[in-house]
């Protein structure tokens, strides 16, 4: 059976949960924590050099670390992955985007907000700097889903299980979503798909 080595508060962690209760495979949950130094054991690291979660682990023994390529193994083959290349290509892009431009700013508040070990680096200025950050993304996302019920069109994709976690979350950084009505309506949408899940839902 695949397992996945995750935190159950982690939005990352939440990503390759959240696309297999969609599609209703079976896998096994495994609690670690970057903050209790279970990813930090010699057996962890062993399995991967870096220290973090998620972390899948195949049948037949392979490891698979990061989200994002966790998330595109696991949706080989389901409905979550575009056919048509170019559609793939824009999956990847929003992806990509959520990587690169909605954790660090949205994500990242929240840890300081919630996490006491990081509330050290949450200063006046960098709060403020994640919150400009952040609606600006927001103000993205917003404008995409004017015209889309999803990020890549009418059906969901590996794009919205990576945007949904910590959108989901945002509010716990100190971010209102009252002013982004299209994602308000999109998150409503992600949550009524059939097999969906909340963050802390693990299986039996």
């Amino acid at each position: 059976m695949l397992r996945i080595y995750g935190m159950l508060d982690s939005g990352n962690c939440y990503k390759p949960r959240l696309l297999m209760a969609l599609t209703g495979r079976p896998f096994a949950h495994v609690e670690v924590s970057t903050r209790d130094g279970s990813t930090r054991t010699e057996t962890f690291l062993g399995r991967n050099p870096i220290g973090q979660c998620p972390l899948l682990e195949l049948e037949d023994g392979r490891f698979l670390a990061e989200s994002g390529a966790i998330l595109n193994y696991l949706g080989e083959g389901t409905d979550y992955v575009p056919q048509d290349p170019f559609d793939r290509a824009r999956m990847l892009q929003w992806m990509f985007f959520e990587q690169n431009q909605h954790e660090p700013a949205i994500a990242v508040r929240r840890a300081m907000s919630v996490y006491p070990e990081r509330k050290a680096a949450a200063t006046a200025e960098r709060l403020q700097t994640t919150l400009e950050r952040g609606n600006a993304v927001l103000a993205v996302m917003d404008r995409q889903l004017s015209d889309n019920r999803f990020f890549i069109g009418d059906r969901p994709s590996l794009a919205d299980i990576a945007l949904y976690p910590y959108t989901k979350d945002a509010p716990e950084g100190g971010f209102d979503l009252a002013p982004f009505g299209n994602v308000s309506a999109w998150l409503e949408r992600v949550e009524s798909l059939p097999g969906y899940r909340p963050k802390d839902w693990m299986p039996a």
